[in-house]
């Protein structure tokens, strides 16, 4: 079973930065970390679960959604089994419950998607 656990949540002030880090644990049919395509989404209150960010195995290849373009940076550390989300000149839509996963294939779809997270809270005053 592969636990992912996020933190770095928190309160900032629009402009501000904030860095999620995603540490996974735990290994199913003999993955290791390395083997998943790993994705931020998040879900800000009434609204879906949306795609943010992902990056490849080797972590060569980045996706961005067209919010998160130039503002967030999605990175990881394949000897510490860890992705991370670096997120500047945030912005009060920004607000939301951020969620890492892991994919065993190169998606961006929240469906296809096969580990989650439990989710951190970002919140972004103006």
């Amino acid at each position: 079973q592969v636990q992912l656990v996020e933190s770095g949540g928190g309160l900032v002030q629009a402009g501000g930065s904030l860095r999620l880090t995603c540490a996974t644990s735990g290994r199913t049919s003999g993955r290791t970390f390395s083997s998943y395509f790993m994705g931020w989404f998040r879900q800000a209150p009434g609204k879906e679960r949306e795609f943010v960010a992902a990056v490849s195995w080797s972590g060569a290849s980045t996706f961005y959604a067209d919010s998160a373009k130039g503002r967030f940076t999605i990175s990881r550390d394949n000897a510490k089994d860890t992705v991370y989300l670096q997120m500047n000149s945030l912005k009060p839509e920004d607000t939301a419950v951020y969620y890492c996963a892991a994919a065993v294939k190169v998606t961006t779809s929240t469906y296809e998607y096969n580990h989650w997270g439990q989710g951190t809270q970002v919140t972004v005053s103006s």
